[in-house]
Formats: structure tokens, C-alpha cells, sequence
């Protein structure tokens, strides 16, 4: 049977969005107007009584809970002066302990752990009076004593957060220390005294995203209403702020300009307060370390009468960059198949992440100051499946994290000094029966004849007649690559109960460097949704699986991508979870951090532009008279990200047209979903249950 990979309906003539319709449903984007959340909690009772009323669905739940509840997890940590850190949430903590330890007890099978602070017995000491529950956003501890530390801590795991100074040293909240009040920024340390500080300051101070659009320099003592102004940004900038480079004999100050995604510019702060442009792309990343610069770039780049691909990795000593040298190293270029995936730095060496047709590859490079910079593979890294390094301490040593995995094997994690043996440390257990079970990468032909690469998790055993209840995965935006991991929740939920699981690389990640994302921005965007129908199409033809056995998965901007399955490619999919989506594409600029993303998908309020953004807003490509799979679409009421109003406008429209549609909303998680281990399981269990419950009938 062939399955034509083309839209189920054509889209309406496009006309500009303010002569679209009044949308009856945009009451539900009240986060927390009574009526909207009487709402939500209407429809989640119902999806509560469907698909959690169930032994099976307790079980999963509960297994689920011990996983991430596991005290055999590996404990990753970051090392802060002469201790290695760990957040950590249990069953015990649900909310987290940030504990110590140091290295010779963490080579222990059982290391002993020093609490600094216990995030459950600070919401049980300040709940009662302000009724909070928080949620762990991250430490920056002061350097080279590392004796304070400002905690960053969210209510209910939203992207605003407060930030509280920290003594290290008695391990105790500094009274009348450095506060700053709930808002989206942060707080970054100058000295002991001073630090960068870019937040709400009051009316006009954030930009049209959400974000700061002011940094200011704050001084112990000093109320936050006379901080300095360092930079201010134009409001439709999307990110300002600034930090200094604490490492001694390079300490120097930046500030960063973030206009859109892939649009920024950086700033050298001299002494005396003024600002000197470091004059590269916009769209490179830049970064500073010790003496050297070096830009990622997003496009092609001529200077110096040389000619730099997009995707390649540049080097230069940063003061002679300053004053104007432009004698590049090519530290990595690309080629069809090998991208950079990311680098990492330590004291003597620049190390890099590639990816293969999306499998890794780990090289250390060795700075010199005359002539090529020597590259040699990292030893004891394997040869497949996905290697993640990271520094230890880029002051100090060559040493490094390096973590090992693929989609059936379990995490390990091994200390390696470059040029030395890798030290394996700890790895995590196997949490689901791999017995019988195989991966493999295979690759579909998409409608305009790229090759899209995905990966494929299945039993070994399994009958080639489209029977196999199949979960396909996907995101497919930012620039963002996924690779083999393995995935505990997945191997329990999915495939431990006889079904494959796929993962699909397609376009708009970074799979394969800027090119593969930039190939799906804006009036592309069709060609990742393509990509996503290529791989189902794919599938049904090798036999894997069939479309009423078909399921699909993703959230954010991989909600986005389920939510045009779900009304341009009904007729591919069994059924489909839907999470923390955007699908409104009208009105996504105007809600919360959405007009940061309009690089990504474009500027509803030009005509021009909506003429493509509406052929790809799945609020807009709803049609009565069509059967779409059965959905559930799952939210959070704290995402300050992306607004619940999607989730919720979405299923209300699909649910007065008669669609087989469910909904859940956790009032707690922020753009992840969940705020602790119990949320996390409950919601994984929910997916999981649903989709095989539609998808084995």
C-alpha cells in the first residue's frame, strides 16, 4: 500500500492576519483566570478517569518513579573549588538536595555526600508563611575562593526565578546579601562586592520576549533601584546581559547584545566603562577563553582575503584580534556528512564533539602559536554510539568527563587526562530488558529528495507486517541534534512492552551543522514536517509498522511539528502526544517569550510573512469533516515559555469540532512539564499509557 506523503487538506487562501477571524477561544489564555482553570481542570479529570484509572497505568507510574527515584543513578557533579557538587532529587528529596563531596570518596561505589542545601526543608521553613515550592535553577559560585555562591531558584519551575546569595563557607543564606526578585535574567559575580545584574527593573526595562533588556552594575548595600547602568538594549532585542571572566590573568568583562536567535553581538568592557565591539558575524557564536576567541560559524564569511565555510570553527588570539589581526586557524570545517557538535576547553587543549551522520566523534586539538593546531582522536572514546566531554577544571587540568552511550546501553561516565587511559567512574544500570532487542540507522528519501537520517529501536525477532505499535520521535528546530542516548523511561515504557521506538533526524536540528537547520526556517518550515512524513512513510514500507499502529511524540517546537501532523498528515498516525506546544502561529509572538523565536518561523504581522506562517499554524489548519488520530496534548500552567493558551485553544477548538481528543495540564514543571520525580513519572506514564492503549487495539 503506498501512502502519498502529501497534506490531508489544502490550505485556505492566505489573507493577513488581522483579517483573520475572531478566535471564540481566546479567553484560555488567561494562565490563571478562574473560568480557563475550571476549564483545565474539567478536561484533566477526565483524562485522569481514561487513562490513569488503570492497573496497568500504576504500574508504569510506579516503575517510572523508581527509575528516577533510583539511588543507582549516576550522580553527575561540577567541580567548586577543592568539591564536587551534585543536584540531586529522590523520593527522599523530591525537590533536591545540593550536596558535596570530594574526589577520592566519589570513586566510591557509595560516596558520602555533605548537604549544602536541602530544597525540601527550605520550602517546609518558608512555605507556611509564603506558600512556595521551589524548584533548583543553579549555582554561580565566586572564584578562585569559591566562598559565595548566588542560588538561583524558581517557583514551581518556571523560567522566572529569584536569586539569593549563598556563604559556602558555613552554608547558610547571606542576610541582606544580593537579592533579586522574581523576573527572567540573572546575576553574575565582578567581585566579592559588585556584581552584573539584569532583570525587571520596571516599566520598559524588559524587552517585547520577556527578557532584560537592561544590565546594570549593583554593589553590596546598594538598593537595586541605583544600580549603574552598564548597556541597555532596544526593546525588541530579545537578551542582554553581561558577566566577567573570573580566570586569573585573563580576567576581562562582556557584555552580549542578543537580538534574535542566531543574531548577537559581544562587547568588550574596557576599565573606564566603554564598549569595543568584538567586529565578527552576528550570526557566529562567539567565546572567550584565556587567550583565545574562537566563532562557530552560521554562514559563509570572507575576511582577510580568505574565504570560511558556514559550520566551520575559527581561532584567533583574542587581543590581536581586537587589533584587527585576522589570520584565522581553521580549527573544523565540515563536510557533507561531519558536523560540529559542540567543544569544550581545558588547560592546555580545545576539545571537539563531531558528529558522523549523527554519531560521535571526540578529536583533541592542541593550540600552538605558529602553524597548525595538531588534532589527534581522544583515546579510550568509542567508535560508536554518543560521547559527551566536558572540563573538569579548564584552569587547572586536562581533565575531563566523558560519557558513553547508545539507545540499549546505560550511561557511563569516566574521568580522562588527556593523552592518558579513561578512568571509568560510575555508570547507570540497566533499567529495562534489552534481551532481543536491536538498533539501527536507516535513512528515508523526503519529498524534495534529502536523504533524512533516523534511528530505530526494535526486537530482533520482530515480524516485518506493519503489526509492531511504534512511537517515532521528533523535534526538528533551533538547531538542536539528537543522537543515540539511552533512555530509561522510553526502554520501560515502550520497549520492554514490545514496541519500537524510532527517533527522526530531520530537518531544522543540527544534525548536520547550520545547513540542516537552516534549510527548514520560516517559508521552509514545510520541509521538516516532510522529513517527519518521509520516516513514517519509511517505516510502513520496510514493515516496521502501519499507520493505525503509528504513534508520534514531541513537545515545544516538537509540539509545533506533532500539532501539523495532527492536521496535515492525519491519515500517517494511530495517535499523537502532543506536549507543551506552540500552535497558535497568529498569535505566538505576542504570548510570553514568543517573539524571540521569530527567526526561527517569522513575523505573523507582515502580510508576507503570514502567508507562509499560516500554512504551518495548526490552530489555522483545523477543517471540519476530517478525521484526525486520537490526541493528547499535556501543558503546564507555570511554562513562562511557551503559553499553556496553545495547548488549551487547541483542544477546545478540536473538541467542539468532535475530535478524539484528551488533554492534561500539570500545574507545576515550567516548560519541562514537571517540577519533581512524582510529576515526571505521572506525566511520561500518561504518554506512554495513552499512546499504547490507541496504538495495540
Amino acid at each position: 500500500v503506498a501512502f502519498a506523503a502529501t497534506p490531508a487538506s489544502k490550505p485556505a487562501p492566505a489573507m493577513s492576519n488581522a483579517a483573520m477571524p475572531a478566535d471564540p477561544y481566546l479567553w484560555l489564555e488567561g494562565v490563571e483566570d478562574p473560568k480557563a482553570l475550571e476549564w483545565v481542570r474539567e478536561r484533566n479529570a477526565k483524562a485522569e478517569a481514561e487513562i490513569a484509572g488503570t492497573p496497568e497505568f500504576q504500574k508504569l507510574e510506579a516503575d517510572l518513579r523508581a527509575i528516577l527515584d533510583s539511588t543507582d543513578r549516576i550522580p553527575g557533579v561540577t567541580k567548586i573549588g577543592d568539591y564536587y557538587y551534585n543536584f540531586w532529587r529522590d523520593k527522599a528529596n523530591p525537590r533536591g538536595l545540593w550536596r558535596r563531596t570530594t574526589l577520592d570518596e566519589y570513586r566510591k561505589p557509595a560516596p558520602k555526600w555533605e548537604t549544602v542545601i536541602d530544597l525540601d526543608a527550605l520550602n517546609a521553613a518558608e512555605g507556611r508563611a509564603e506558600n512556595e515550592k521551589w524548584v533548583w535553577h543553579g549555582a554561580e559560585c565566586l572564584k578562585p575562593k569559591y566562598e559565595r555562591c548566588l542560588i538561583a531558584l524558581s517557583r514551581g519551575g518556571a523560567d522566572a526565578d529569584v536569586t539569593r546569595e549563598f556563604d559556602l563557607t558555613t552554608k547558610t543564606w547571606v542576610q541582606d546579601g544580593f537579592f533579586r526578585p522574581e523576573a527572567k535574567g540573572g546575576v553574575q559575580w565582578i567581585d566579592r562586592d559588585t556584581v552584573y545584574v539584569y532583570t525587571d527593573f520596571g516599566a520598559g526595562s524588559m524587552t517585547t520576549s520577556g527578557y532584560p533588556r537592561v544590565v546594570k552594575e549593583w554593589k553590596r548595600g546598594q538598593p537595586l533601584s541605583e544600580a549603574r547602568v552598564v548597556y541597555e538594549g532596544q526593546a525588541n532585542d530579545m537578551y542582554i546581559a553581561a558577566s566577567r571572566d573570573l580566570t586569573p590573568g585573563y580576567e576581562r568583562d562582556f557584555v552580549s547584545r542578543t537580538i534574535a536567535f542566531y543574531n548577537d553581538e559581544l562587547y568588550l568592557r574596557r576599565k573606564d566603562g566603554t564598549l569595543a565591539k568584538v567586529d565578527a558575524p552576528n550570526s557566529a557564536n562567539k567565546s572567550v577563553h584565556n587567550q583565545w576567541l574562537t566563532l562557530e560559524l552560521r554562514e559563509p564569511w570572507e575576511v582577510g582575503g580568505k574565504s570560511y565555510a558556514a559550520g566551520s570553527l575559527l581561532a584567533i588570539d583574542f587581543d590581536r584580534f581586537m587589533g584587527g589581526a585576522r589570520d584565522f586557524e581553521v580549527v573544523f570545517a565540515p563536510t557533507d556528512t561531519v558536523s560540529l557538535s559542540g567543544y569544550t576547553w581545558t588547560r592546555n587543549h580545545l576539545v571537539l564533539t563531531l558528529l558522523d551522520d549523527v554519531k560521535s566523534q571526540v578529536r583533541v586539538v592542541t593550540p600552538t602559536r605558529t602553524g597548525p593546531w595538531p588534532q589527534k582522536p581522544l583515546a579510550g572514546a568509542p567508535a560508536v554510539g554518543t560521547t559527551s566531554v566536558g572540563a573538569v577544571d579548564a584552569d587547572t587540568s586536562d581533565a575531563l568527563w566523558m560519557t558513553t552511550t547508545d539507545f540499549l546501553t546505560p550511561t557511563t561516565l569516566s574521568l580522562v587526562k588527556i593523552g592518558g587511559k579513561p578512568e571509568r567512574l560510575k555508570s547507570n544500570p540497566e533499567f529495562f530488558d534489552k534481551t532481543g532487542l536491536v538498533s539501527e540507522q536507516h535513512f528515508a528519501v523526503s519529498a524534495d529528495g534529502t536523504r533524512v537520517p533516523y534511528f530505530i529501536v526494535r526486537r530482533a525477532d520482530m515480524k516485518m507486517d506493519g503489526s509492531t505499535p511504534t512511537l517515532l520521535w521528533g523535534y526538528g528546530g533551533f538547531e538542536v541534534s539528537y543522537t543515540a542516548t539511552y533512555s530509561a523511561m522510553a526502554g520501560r515504557g515502550w520497549l520492554q512492552r514490545g514496541g519500537a521506538y524510532v527517533l527522526a533526524n530531520i530537518r531544522g536540528g543540527g544534525e548536520y551543522g547550520p545547513r540542516w537547520h537552516q534549510a527548514a526556517l520560516k517559508a521552509n518550515r514545510h520541509k521538516a514536517y516532510e522529513d517527519f512524513a518521509a520516516v513514517a512513510q519509511d517505516l510502513f514500507k520496510r514493515g516496521i509498522t502501519s499507520p493505525k499502529r503509528l504513534g508520534a511524540q514531541g513537545g515545544s517546537n516538537g509540539g509545533l511539528l506533532m500539532g501539523n501532523m495532527i492536521t496535515q498528515y492525519p491519515h500517517l498516525f494511530g495517535a499523537i502526544v502532543c506536549q507543551v506546544p506552540l500552535l497558535d502561529m497568529q498569535r505566538y509572538h505576542k504570548l510570553l517569550a514568543g517573539a524571540s523565536w521569530m527567526a526561527e518561523y517569522g513575523d505573523p504581522d507582515k502580510p508576507e510573512e503570514w502567508a507562509f506562517i499560516r500554512t504551518f499554524s495548526p490552530y489555522h489548519l483545523l477543517k471540519e469533516g476530517v478525521k484526525y488520530p486520537p490526541v493528547l496534548f499535556t501543558t503546564s500552567t507555570r511554562d513562562d515559555r511557551v503559553h499553556p493558551g496553545h495547548a488549551r485553544k487547541m483542544m477546545a477548538r478540536m473538541e467542539a469540532m468532535g475530535a478524539d481528543v484528551r488533554y492534561y495540564e500539570n500545574i507545576e514543571g515550567g516548560h519541562g512539564g514537571a517540577a519533581d520525580n512524582g510529576q515526571e513519572a505521572h506525566m511520561r506514564a500518561m504518554a506512554y499509557t495513552f499512546l499504547w492503549q490507541q496504538l495495540s487495539k
